[in-house]
């Protein structure tokens, strides 16, 4: 194969790595962008183009990442990583650990681990990468990596929900949800939420959102029950969809661009938690975004001509 074919073949792997260290889908693309233009100047072919491009991306990634931290200690309001529409990379045999790893909790677990002890445990826990490679991707002996490896394993297991395993099960509620959503019904919402289930926003201070988290199941069940449908009441509708591989959906405004996601996390049959992420610039990559400002702006126009 040609270089080009060969970095083609491997890109969903490379997205895949990139995005778990990084939790945002345009830096992972940068970071994949960057692998590229390193891997084209190398004038030598490397011994294993895997390795070499796997160890490249996943130290793009921890000096974005290093340099993210800092940014994300300053963000207005609740940090959500940007919403993931598909993971590039499938591999039947892993399938499990690669749906969880993707998902919004498992990807806020990992943003309490270390630069080095993320891109340890994405390699060798997510992607099953042997010691020796983990140490030449990260820069570290293996002793070292086991160690780092050992102390996320730690953290992520103690902070790890156990997320519904029947697929079919998560789905069936999620239509339950969108449905009752859809009618404004609060009492049938209510029925669908864990008690101390929670609803968090993340708007970035660049949209409107949430002042805080709202909680328990009457709470969340009355706030949606009450909003959705004063949005539909100015065109605002929803398409249910897989987000971070987690039961969701995407609004869209009156001219069909994206308003923001939803996402839902399912616990022994009833929704967990709830993440709407309406920063404008977390949805680029999802479709061309709507003016939060304008319709929040028409939603309390609405609202005063009640």
């Amino acid at each position: 194969m040609t270089r080009t074919e060969e970095f083609q073949e491997l890109r969903p792997l490379l997205f895949s790595i990139a995005y778990r260290i990084l939790g945002s889908v345009a830096e992972a693309e940068d970071a994949v962008q960057e692998t590229w233009i390193r891997y084209e100047a190398v004038g030598t072919e490397p011994r294993s183009v895997r390795a070499y491009l796997s160890t490249t991306v996943t130290r793009i990634a921890i000096d974005v990442l290093r340099s993210a931290r800092v940014r994300r200690e300053r963000y207005v309001g609740t940090w959500l990583p940007e919403p993931l529409l598909d993971d590039p990379y499938d591999d039947p045999a892993r399938a499990a650990e690669l749906a969880d790893s993707v998902s919004m909790a498992a990807l806020l677990l990992l943003e309490r681990l270390s630069p080095l002890e993320r891109a340890v445990f994405v390699l060798r826990e997510v992607f099953d990468f042997g010691f020796p490679e983990v140490a030449s991707a990260v820069g570290r002996s293996e002793a070292a990596c086991r160690q780092l490896a050992s102390r996320a394993r730690r953290h992520m297991a103690a902070g790890r929900p156990r997320f519904e395993a029947d697929r079919t099960e998560r789905a069936e509620l999620a239509a339950r949800f969108f449905d009752a959503l859809r009618e404004g019904d609060v009492d049938a919402l209510q029925g669908l939420l864990a008690a101390d289930v929670s609803m968090v926003g993340d708007g970035g201070g660049k949209a409107p959102q949430l002042a805080r988290a709202v909680t328990g199941a009457p709470n969340v069940a009355r706030l949606l029950g009450s909003v959705l449908p004063r949005l539909a009441g100015i065109s605002v509708t929803f398409e249910p969809h897989e987000l971070n591989g987690q039961p969701g959906a995407i609004f869209y405004d009156r001219e069909g661009r994206v308003l923001h996601t939803l996402t839902l996390d399912v616990l022994d049959g009833r929704i967990q938690t709830i993440r709407t992420v309406i920063n404008p610039d977390k949805l680029g990559h999802v479709g061309p975004v709507a003016d939060a400002w304008a319709i929040h702006r028409e939603f309390r126009a609405n609202l005063s001509g009640d």
